[in-house]
Formats: C-alpha cells, sequence, structure tokens
C-alpha cells in the first residue's frame, strides 16, 4: 500500500468508486470538474498519478486498452 497518497488522491477515488465502469483519464477528469476539484489540470495528469498509484500497489486498477481505463480495485 503506498504509504503517501498524492495530492488529491481522495477525489480520484471517490470518483472511481462512484463509477459504474472503469473510466478513462478525459472522463475522471470531466467528473471531478463537474464536483469543483481543481487538484488536476489536465487527463494526462490523471493518468499519470493513478498510474502511479497502481504501480505502488494502491488501490487502482489500470484497464489496458486505447485509451487506458481506471478501475478501484476489486471492481468490474
Amino acid at each position: 500500500m503506498i504509504a503517501t497518497r498524492p495530492s488529491g488522491f481522495e477525489e480520484l477515488y471517490d470518483v472511481l468508486a462512484d463509477a459504474d465502469e472503469p473510466l478513462t483519464a478525459r472522463e475522471i477528469l470531466d467528473r471531478l470538474r463537474e464536483r469543483e476539484v481543481d487538484a488536476f489540470d489536465s487527463s494526462y495528469r490523471v493518468a499519470t498519478v493513478l498510474g502511479k498509484i497502481a504501480e505502488r500497489g494502491g488501490p487502482v486498477v489500470v484497464v489496458e486498452g486505447s485509451p487506458y481505463r481506471y478501475r478501484v480495485e476489486g471492481r468490474d
């Protein structure tokens, strides 16, 4: 598990936890903006943070494809 979480992690996690299906970084960024969360300035930044969380054993799964999609671990 990640010892320190990046700024905005909780907001990212909340968006993914509320989703019924895996989301692209763009979809996540759009949902963050709907919630008036401005911790991320681009979908690239969202993808970078989520990728690092997944690499470090965090609760995020990267679903391979074009584009990549992201989901909370344990959800299909």
